[in-house]
């Protein structure tokens, strides 16, 4: 599965002599360049069964290296460290440092689905994103994202009541998070809706929010609901293990960073 492009090739494994001539032959700067050799010490070979195990990593092992997900990439485009073929190749070979050494960048996946649009293989690129972040979360090398505690008070309240309540979810996740309930664009919100909506309606948002009323008849559908998500909880520890907490990896997050370790 050979890699072409440029960039992938870490600049702290290049090597170039600003002045150098050899008999005779200026080969200096870009003549000079070459790739040092690399010992692989990071190799999990069960690394792409891990992603595959988790919600969206399940068709990975289609993905034929085209590129097409990273040329259609809206991320790639204004950042191009961003690079969704690069990462699906490191999971493919099993090389974990290298793919824990881009657990900030990862992240930042906007969902905009042009890769799935563009893929020839249905790989889902997209979602093997976000399942290669809850891998990053389940092992401990990320802490628990703002977009993974809203999905998490979101299903909750999902299971718990059958129904959706905005100001429930946004409430629970500010909590949750520990973020302030009297930020600028909340407050002007709040304002908004006091002023705009019918008195009857800010009552029923109000008491929702506070009671949270239940869908009539639901507590069939939460039990099979819970009973699956513990069977899905169970295949994924099974296959990483028990959720690890956070903790700070022995492996740089970028080039700069690589390039100091390996001075040192």
């Amino acid at each position: 599965m050979p890699i072409h492009e440029k960039n992938l090739i870490r600049p702290e494994n290049l090597s170039k002599h600003d002045e150098l001539v050899i008999e005779g032959v200026n080969v200096s700067g870009d003549w000079s360049t070459f790739i040092k050799s690399r010992v692989v010490s990071d190799y999990n070979e069960d690394l792409q069964e891990e992603i595959a195990a988790l919600a969206g990593g399940e068709y990975i092992h289609r993905c034929w290296q085209c590129g097409s997900c990273t040329n259609s990439c809206t991320v790639n485009a204004l950042n191009p460290d961003f690079n969704p073929r690069q990462w699906i190749y490191l999971v493919r070979m099993g090389f974990e440092a290298e793919l824990i050494r881009d657990r900030d960048i990862i992240w930042q996946c906007v969902s905009c689905h042009k890769c799935t649009s563009a893929c020839p293989r249905d790989v889902v690129p997209e979602a093997v994103m976000h399942a290669i972040g809850h891998w990053l979360e389940h092992k401990g090398y990320t802490p628990k994202r703002p977009s993974t505690v809203f999905d998490e008070v979101f299903s909750e309240q999902v299971i718990h009541t059958g129904k959706i309540e905005d100001g429930a979810v946004l409430l629970g996740f500010f909590l949750r998070t520990k973020q302030s309930l009297t930020q600028s664009w909340l407050v002007q919100m709040v304002k908004q809706l006091v002023l705009k909506f019918p008195v009857q309606m800010l009552m029923q948002m109000g008491w929702a929010t506070v009671f949270h009323p239940k869908t009539s008849n639901w507590g069939s559908s939460r039990r099979a609901i819970e009973e699956f998500l513990q069977e899905k909880e169970a295949a994924v520890e099974k296959k990483l293990g028990p959720e690890q907490p956070y903790h700070e990896p022995d492996v740089p997050t970028n080039s700069v960073d690589a390039m100091k370790m390996a001075a040192e």
